[in-house]
């Protein structure tokens, strides 16, 4: 059977056979059929079988026939369990999808986001991310998990181990209740057993191989050797196998940069990931192993799912783990897509009782792997003072953690000491020596109001020749008049004092005596307009005779005057004579009531 048979379209067809797959494996034998027409799918199969060819068709098959109109939105999320896996099945996705017009982002943690979020603004099919950095995304409301067609839970199980079984269930609470779910596990504990119950509705269940069992294509071997020679061992067999390409893996992170330092001293090219090490250095590191730049990739079981090397030669257990399953998992990482390969386990005498348990799950004993030059030679265990079991890695492990802190405070308390030196010796010269007072700025000039006047100001008025022809400008720049200086004063007061024109009033019609106010009525009416015209001689000389001089007002009409009151409540009025042109000088100062008493 091909991939034709399974029911693939032509540029997925292509795409795998650019890639040099010609003949399925047993699980995507399996599971695409069902894929493909909508089921749900639940498989149980071991790391390097092709579960991630088998979930990742399907889905873009299924996309590309519903075209969808308008911006990209999430249709399809496969949550993961570690970056690097994340990663590799994103990888995947372009790769098989590269003849499709869909497009996939990964989002993990441990880098800065901004790129991330870039993508998902440009839109995306296909979202690849663990979920930290999903529920993060979310929780800002940078991403939108309501119209997932299609969910996948790879490595379940492995999200139960590492402590991502309660973001599994909030992610699961942002997804739509209708949509197909592909549930991938290399084991299936009860925890998980309650996950897919809850979650999968009338699976197709795919099984292959028994749960937890071996490759059976993976040469295993052991070697019985002390902890101290763990190191000379592993850098005699890399030159003694011939190895191309060796992952070793570690119980702790100090471990795994020891070992990854003693593999360099012995000129063999190694590189160590680990959850302490940085998100950029972790993907340089295996950037590197891919490429053959680094020959030993040294590893904690954070890496022992996720990796996937092409023909990788061998996988090297430096230290056995406690838990049977994760040495399926290690070794898996080699004899990936029917290729051989090789995995050899080193066994100090602590170890043991681990041994014993990976040969009970897999139904078989491991052959030892004898000759070399470092045989076993310690045969009892490490006690505390107590009698209780120390594990050398972790007491290693735990003492190293130490010397770091021991060393970190003390370059903490010599910085503290150095910055309290400092501080004190700046006091000091600050007391020798003040510091000479700072010099004030000198305040700014205030413009004089006739600066910022706009138009013709009050020097205008006073002096008009500076608005007087086109040098207005000039003028302005070159001479600016002081208002204040004795020139423009006297001028002011000259022209203040200059001699005025007084009104002329009417002379007043003088009463005679004796006579009433009905016949000065009818003498002044008779004598008005009704009177016979003058000869011209008579006319010149009535003008040519001075005026009469006008009677002094009465002492009690001067003094109310003088107090300033008119007649009537009028106006003030200054005593003048009549029709005569007097000197504003010669009118009595306004001041002169106010000071002076009259009798």
């Amino acid at each position: 059977m091909d991939f034709k048979e399974l029911g693939l379209i032509s540029p997925i067809l292509k795409a795998l056979a650019a890639q040099g797959y010609d003949q399925p494996t047993p699980i995507q034998r399996q599971a695409i059929p069902p894929a493909l027409k909508g089921r749900d799918v639940l498989g149980c199969a071991q790391t390097g079988t092709g579960k991630t060819c088998a979930f990742a068709t399907p889905i873009l098959q299924r996309l590309n026939a519903d075209v969808v109109v308008g911006p990209r939105y999430i249709r399809s999320l496969i949550l993961t369990p570690t970056r690097e896996l994340a990663l590799q099945i994103q990888e995947s996705f372009a790769a098989y999808g590269r003849n499709l017009p869909l497009r996939s982002a990964v989002i993990f943690g441990g880098v800065g986001q901004k790129p991330q979020v870039e993508k998902l603004k440009k839109g995306v099919d296909i979202l690849v991310a663990t979920p930290g950095r999903l529920l993060d995304l979310q929780g800002q409301g940078l991403l939108d998990l309501s119209r997932v067609e299609i969910f996948v839970l790879d490595e379940a199980d492995r999200m139960l181990d590492m402590g991502f079984i309660h973001d599994v269930r909030r992610v699961l609470k942002l997804l739509p209740e209708k949509k197909q779910t592909l549930f991938f596990s290399a084991t299936m504990p009860p925890e998980v057993m309650e996950l897919v119950d809850a979650l999968l509705h009338d699976p197709a269940k795919v099984e292959v191989d028994p749960a937890s069992s071996p490759v059976e294509v993976i040469d295993q071997k052991v070697c019985f050797v002390d902890k101290g020679n763990k190191s000379k061992l592993l850098a005699y067999l890399v030159e003694e196998l011939g190895v191309k390409n060796a992952l070793v893996f570690t119980r702790t992170k100090h471990g795994a940069n020891k070992v990854a330092a003693d593999l360099n001293k012995a000129g063999i090219s190694a590189a160590a990931i680990h959850g302490n090490k940085s998100q950029t250095a972790r993907q340089q590191a295996l950037s590197d192993f891919k490429a053959g730049r680094v020959k030993c990739l040294v590893a904690t079981d954070i890496a022992a799912r996720g990796i996937d090397i092409e023909e990788l030669s061998h996988v090297f257990n430096y230290n056995l783990p406690e838990v049977p399953e994760t040495y399926v998992h290690r070794i898996g990482r080699t004899g990936r897509a029917g290729h051989g390969g090789t995995a050899v386990s080193f066994c100090d005498f602590a170890e043991k009782e681990y041994l014993k348990g990976i040969e009970k799950l897999i139904g078989r004993s491991i052959p030892v792997l004898g000759g070399h030059p470092w045989p076993m030679q310690v045969f009892e265990v490490a006690k505390d003072a107590k009698g209780r079991t120390v594990n050398a890695e972790d007491a290693e492990a735990r003492a190293a953690a130490k010397e770091r802190r021991r060393a970190r405070d003390a370059a903490n308390k010599a910085a503290a000491e150095e910055k309290k030196r400092q501080k004190a010796a700046a006091q000091a010269a600050k007391t020798a020596a003040p510091a000479p007072a700072p010099t004030p700025a000198p305040k700014k000039k205030r413009e004089p109001r006739w600066k910022k006047a706009e138009g013709p100001g009050v020097l205008d008025t006073v002096l008009p020749e500076r608005s007087a022809g086109p040098e207005r400008e000039e003028y302005h720049d070159f001479y600016r008049p002081d208002p204040l200086s004795s020139d423009h004063i006297m001028d002011a007061t000259a022209r203040l004092l200059a001699p005025c024109k007084a009104p002329v009033k009417p002379e007043p019609v003088k009463a005679e005596e004796g006579q009433s106010r009905s016949r000065r009525r009818k003498k002044k009416k008779k004598g008005g307009e009704h009177a016979a015209p003058q000869s011209q001689a008579e006319r010149k000389v009535r003008e040519a005779q001075p005026p009469k001089a006008a009677p002094a007002p009465k002492a009690q009409s001067k003094r109310r005057h003088d107090r300033g009151h008119g007649p009537r409540g009028g106006r003030p009025m200054m005593p003048m004579k009549s029709g005569a042109v007097k000197d504003s000088t010669e009118q009595p100062s306004l001041m002169k009531p106010y000071y002076i008493e009259h009798d």
